[in-house]
């Protein structure tokens, strides 16, 4: 099976979704990569393996139809059975525009995919996430997207090859240009999607001004700052840093909840977290039931004495 899986990059580095999903493809057959921009090429070398490299000004703007053409292109010439991306706005676009392209079936919102009998199956959860179902596809490509998160990258034991891939762009997919791009003030460190450390916030907080505390101990401990949808919805911090079922499904090494209860919801987006600290005042939150370490006390008191104490460590 020949699989295709697009890298999406920021600035200089490829984003930690879409190593993970390579990193799986590689598990099914023979995986390539793929990376579409402008003076990329240092970020596709640390990859490992073939990579192709449409490398072209025209591709500098994050915009979808360009890339449906390079891939689109790629499927064609080199026949490609399935393409896997790592959910994101953007990859989200391009997928859906590759799916029309091609007619292929598209499938979304993936936890898993195996082969069987020749064929890929997805995983896909369904009924707030307490049960997987199998996704298949009836068109010759198949196209999937899964959850940011949801693979781990590895290391690829062979030498990168770089192959450079001619681009040939619709007249179409010129139209749209990229006025500005700007990022959220007050926004600071590394995403959730591509930290190792996260320590998120919920209502357990009492208000948005103590967010300050999770802050200050995510500064601490080198890692992003989250928060679950009830936070969000109440205004209280940003839709970008929410993670669970309607927001973002992360991975990182540590994960620490602070005044979190831990309903499925929320647990179904940060479950795959190396490890998991919980502090919360309420013995019998649910998030104590899969915390790898739970502390019972008073967040207010807990959090700025653990963030004293990570920095008299460092």
């Amino acid at each position: 099976m020949k699989l295709l899986v697009f890298l999406e990059h920021h600035g200089d580095s490829v984003t930690k979704a879409s190593l993970g999903v390579l990193a799986k493809a590689r598990l099914l057959g023979d995986a390539i990569g793929v990376v579409a921009g402008s003076g990329m090429r240092s970020a596709a070398q640390v990859v490992g393996g073939i990579v192709y490299v449409a490398d072209d000004p025209r591709l500098e703007a994050p915009l979808p139809a360009p890339r449906v053409d390079v891939l689109a292109k790629l499927v064609r010439d080199e026949s490609f059975d399935a393409v896997l991306f790592a959910q994101s706005v953007l990859a989200s676009d391009v997928a859906a525009g590759l799916a029309a392209r091609l007619d292929a079936g598209l499938n979304w919102d993936l936890v898993d995919v195996v082969e069987e009998d020749g064929r890929l199956v997805g995983k896909r959860p369904a009924l707030a996430d307490s049960v997987w179902v199998d996704a298949g596809w009836l068109s010759p490509v198949a196209l999937a997207v899964f959850r940011s998160g949801t693979f781990d990258p590895a290391e690829s034991d062979a030498a990168t090859e770089l192959r450079d891939v001619g681009v040939e762009l619709e007249a179409h997919s010129l139209l749209a240009e990229l006025v500005e791009a700007a990022s959220e003030e007050g926004q600071s460190g590394p995403s959730i999607e591509e930290a190792d450390v996260i320590v998120a916030g919920g209502r357990g907080l009492g208000g948005p001004e103590n967010f300050t505390l999770i802050e200050q101990l995510a500064e601490a401990l080198g890692g992003a700052v989250a928060a679950t949808r009830a936070v969000v919805d109440a205004g209280w911090y940003p839709y970008a840093t929410q993670v669970g079922q309607t927001g973002k499904t992360v991975s990182p090494k540590l994960y620490v909840a602070v005044g979190i209860s831990g309903a499925i919801q929320h647990k179904v987006g940060m479950q795959g977290s190396g490890v998991i600290v919980a502090i919360n005042k309420d013995p019998h939150a649910p998030i104590f039931d899969y915390a790898d370490l739970g502390v019972v006390g008073d967040l207010h008191e807990i959090v700025p004495k653990l963030t004293e104490l990570v920095r008299s460590r460092k």
